[in-house]
């Protein structure tokens, strides 16, 4: 029988009826949440993301600010935009849009951002917080992958979990979250001898490389769920093994995943489709991030002796 398919769709949506009665509440509180992305130079790729983000903040009632900055921009003026949105007590969120002009040091422009507002989860604040289970936020993919596990309501005490991948903005950060679920977590990555050998034991397996189709069927351990991160595009062939082409005579190409989907649905008991699994969930945690930042904020705000960022509540999973 055919692994059940792990939507991201339907529990986004779930979701951010969930955020937009948050934002509503606090705006009745005085408190509008808000949003703001850095955008430098004018990449079509980060425009287009830029404004899907403009778009999911007004479906969820969430204010949206887009700092434009010209291609040529200085690494010292980056920071001094940061900087300025960190102050600004408007903004809840901030996200930086990457990839940055090759002379820029994107992390250390990343590390400007106050933790507070840090929208993505990728400040070192906030990743080391994760460790011990308090930050206010983790890496929007990484917590995607986990809520889609974590719909399944299953009891995850003890279970061989692998992770293929080890990035900081999803695999590192994925096998954390499922340590707290009291996993047995392998992560592989590129250095691994016999991938196999690991992913075979795998009840849970994750895979974040970005290369196509690399898991294969007889990789996978029968009954696994399976939670493919990958997004990779690759030519369409036609029967003969020669490109397909599209209506104006150019090579068509479609969306894959990391794991070989049909033949793996097969014998999983549970499997994300690429694309439709974790990337419609992705920019909602984003919105979720900053809607709780602001929560937080709020909270901090009206006490009279704020508690500091170690002492924020568990992560809410």
């Amino acid at each position: 029988m055919p692994a059940e398919l792990l939507l991201g769709g339907p529990l986004a949506q779930t979701l951010r009826e969930e955020i937009s009665r948050t934002c509503a509440d606090l705006a009745r509180q005085g408190r509008q949440v808000c949003l703001a992305t850095v955008l430098v130079g004018a990449k079509p790729e980060s425009v287009m993301y830029a404004r899907s983000q403009e778009l999911a903040c007004k479906e969820v009632g969430m204010e949206f600010k887009l700092r434009s900055l010209p291609e040529a921009i200085t690494q010292a003026a980056l920071v001094n935009e940061i900087q300025a949105l960190n102050a600004d007590p408007s903004v809840n969120g901030i996200i930086l849009q990457l990839p940055l002009p090759a002379r820029i040091d994107a992390q250390a422009v990343q590390r400007a951002i106050d933790p507070r507002k840090d929208a993505e989860g990728v400040h070192p604040v906030n990743l080391g917080l994760l460790v011990y289970g308090v930050t206010q936020c983790a890496p929007c993919t990484a917590i995607a992958s986990y809520h889609l596990l974590k719909s399944l309501n299953l009891d995850l005490y003890g279970k061989e979990a692998v992770v293929v991948g080890h990035s900081q903005i999803v695999g590192k950060p994925m096998g954390l979250l499922l340590l707290h679920d009291f996993c047995t977590v392998t992560t592989c990555h590129v250095a691994t001898q016999d991938l196999a050998a690991h992913t075979r034991r795998a009840d849970i397996l994750v895979v974040a490389v970005g290369k196509a189709r690399l898991v294969k069927a007889e990789m996978v351990k029968p009954g696994a769920i399976v939670i493919d991160v990958g997004v990779n595009r690759v030519p369409v062939l036609k029967r003969n093994g020669k490109p397909a082409l599209d209506a104006e005579g150019q090579p068509r190409s479609k969306t894959v995943g990391d794991v070989d989907y049909a033949p793996i649905r097969e014998i999983a008991s549970w499997i994300t489709p690429v694309p439709g699994g974790v990337g419609p969930l992705t920019t909602t945690m984003l919105l979720r991030n900053v809607a709780q930042a602001a929560r937080i904020r709020l909270q901090e705000d009206r006490r009279e002796h704020p508690e500091p960022p170690t002492a924020w509540l568990p992560f809410e999973r």
